[in-house]
């Protein structure tokens, strides 16, 4: 496949590399010269110019591009170029550096096809590794909103019961089972919640304490294995 990013700082060029190391083409529109000649060297065709300019974006080549990523620092060149990219019939992808407020997602989501915050996937990562090894975010939906995985654990208060028994709290879903080093899958009654098993919740923010009380117990406190 072939992508065309805008930006080559530290996100737009990261992403180049990991698309690059998975085979695809990659292109990058940036208009700091400095930036611009680092991608360049790292071995990347570049196209200087404001990427929010579409005489710009057009020298690299939408019309044979499959995608195209909005990942400057400024949301509005960002929103400029997936409207072009969208014109040439490519998928879009916004990135939003601002602090992540929900009416700012809303006013451009419906624009493009993924808006993404890089500041609050790198707070997810953070986070899995202080909550340790039995609870993993996965990803946040909304302000308030987050998607776990939690792993029983031997002083979970649900372990030897089976799904049909759980009782979450309000604003509070089961999502996905998965039974130890099997694939995650739709839960099914009378699945058994042993040691190791995997469960994934969408929760509300103010209850997520509480569903780890739940399912993990006070393990999660000391633990700080793999999931």
């Amino acid at each position: 496949m072939r992508f065309v990013i805008t930006g080559a700082g530290r996100v737009g060029l990261r992403t180049a590399r990991v698309l690059r190391e998975e085979g695809h083409d990659v292109v990058l529109v940036e208009r700091d010269s400095n930036k611009a000649d680092r991608a360049r060297n790292d071995g990347f065709e570049v196209v200087d110019g404001d990427a929010s300019k579409e005489e710009v974006l057009e020298e690299a080549d939408l019309e044979s591009a499959d995608a195209v990523g909005g990942l400057t620092g400024d949301l509005n060149v960002n929103f400029a170029a997936c409207m072009v990219g969208k014109h040439h019939g490519c998928r879009t992808v916004l990135r939003i550096d601002e602090d992540y407020r929900e009416d700012i997602y809303r006013k451009f989501a419906s624009d493009v096809d993924e808006v993404v915050y890089p500041e609050r996937l790198g707070a997810i990562g953070a986070k899995n590794a202080l909550l340790g090894g039995n609870v993993r975010a996965i990803a946040d939906i909304a302000q308030n909103l987050q998607v776990v995985e939690l792993t029983i654990t031997d002083e979970s208060p649900m372990r030897g019961y089976s799904i049909s028994e759980l009782e979450l709290p309000a604003n509070s879903r089961l999502l996905a089972f998965g039974k130890q080093d099997e694939p995650m899958r739709i839960p099914f009654p009378d699945d058994s919640l042993e040691m190791g098993d995997r469960i994934a919740v969408l929760a509300d923010f103010a209850v997520l304490e509480d569903v780890r009380q739940i399912l993990v117990g006070n393990a999660s406190r000391a633990t700080a294995g793999g999931v």
